[in-house]
């Protein structure tokens, strides 16, 4: 940010004749309090072709410079024909309008200048050698090029400047307050265990705690996972095994039972069988000895009947 700011520049005598001065009411703004003062310049630009023509006209130092907005007049005296190639008295040229703070340049303000003569004739007709009092300029100051240039401003509120100090304010070292040389001797220091030895010492006894912590976890994860195993294998086989047992037992008795209710109903139905033959054996040996006796020796009346019924009854039994 700059600290002066041009607002304007107002050209007084124009058009006016060649060998007049030139006036400029500058006005420009201060933001802050100034160390230095301002210088402000202008040049006439003499020839297009070369600097080596180029004249500065005047310059003027402005200060101290109050903080606000500042209003002046610049004055500048005309050109030396001797420094102007004669073919470069008539024509276009440039004056430049500057203004530095500290040797240093921050805006820059080009007006084009035409330089003719004041009638028709001689601008028709011009002659070999120039009129210098019939020349007259006239400054394009409506359209001025302003240029601005950033640069390091050194203003008062910036600058801290130290307080000198006085001699009561110096001290200097004597023999006995200035530093020692060498560091002093420190015999206590080779008493000190070396840090090589107990190095990482604590840290080992830290690891080892907790490896054996560790350790003791796992093992009574481990047991209480058996024992959890035992306690589950009692529950799950115990009653299962007891049941499979009662039902063998309610199975063999079951099955000894139907064996022996087949074996006796068996029994019973070959002894039946048994009887059954005897009494067809009786019955045939009986009809066979009915009729031999009754060819051979006839019974007496009474005795065939009783007989006959006694066997019956014997072989039922």
């Amino acid at each position: 940010m700059s600290v002066v700011s041009l607002l304007g520049v107002n050209v007084l005598n124009n058009p006016a004749p060649f060998t007049s001065s030139y006036e400029f009411e500058i006005t420009f703004e201060c933001l802050e309090q100034l160390q230095k003062d301002l210088e402000w310049k202008l040049t006439y630009v003499g020839s297009a072709t070369s600097s080596e023509h180029d004249q500065e006209l005047d310059s003027l130092l402005v200060g101290p410079i109050p903080v606000g907005v500042n209003k002046f007049i610049f004055e500048a005296d005309p050109p030396n024909l001797t420094h102007i190639p004669t073919s470069d008295i008539l024509g276009v040229t440039v004056i430049l309008l500057t203004c530095s703070y500290d040797g240093r340049e921050f805006v820059r303000v080009g007006y084009y200048v035409n330089n003719e003569y004041d009638t028709e004739e001689l601008n028709a007709e011009p002659p070999a050698k120039p009129i210098v009092e019939r020349v007259k300029r006239n400054l394009l100051a409506e359209k001025p090029r302003v240029t601005r240039f950033n640069i390091k401003w050194l203003v008062h509120s910036y600058i801290c400047r130290p307080k000198p100090l006085s001699l009561t304010h110096i001290v200097r070292d004597t023999e006995d307050s200035a530093p020692a040389e060498f560091p002093p001797d420190q015999p206590e220091a080779d008493l000190v265990e070396d840090d090589g030895t107990a190095y990482g010492a604590e840290e080992e006894a830290e690891e080892e705690a907790i490896e054996a912590a560790e350790a003791e976890a796992v093992k009574g994860e481990k047991a209480a996972g058996e024992d959890a195993e035992m306690a589950g294998a009692e529950d799950t086989a115990g009653p299962s095994t007891a049941a499979a047992a009662k039902e063998e037992g309610d199975n063999s008795d079951a099955g000894s039972e139907d064996l022996e209710a087949e074996s006796s109903g068996s029994d019973e139905e070959e002894i039946e069988e048994e009887e059954e033959a005897e009494e067809g054996d009786a019955d045939e040996e009986m009809d066979m000895g009915e009729d031999g006796g009754d060819q051979a020796n006839p019974a007496p009346p009474g005795s065939h009947g009783v007989g006959h019924n006694q066997k019956e009854a014997v072989l039922a039994l």
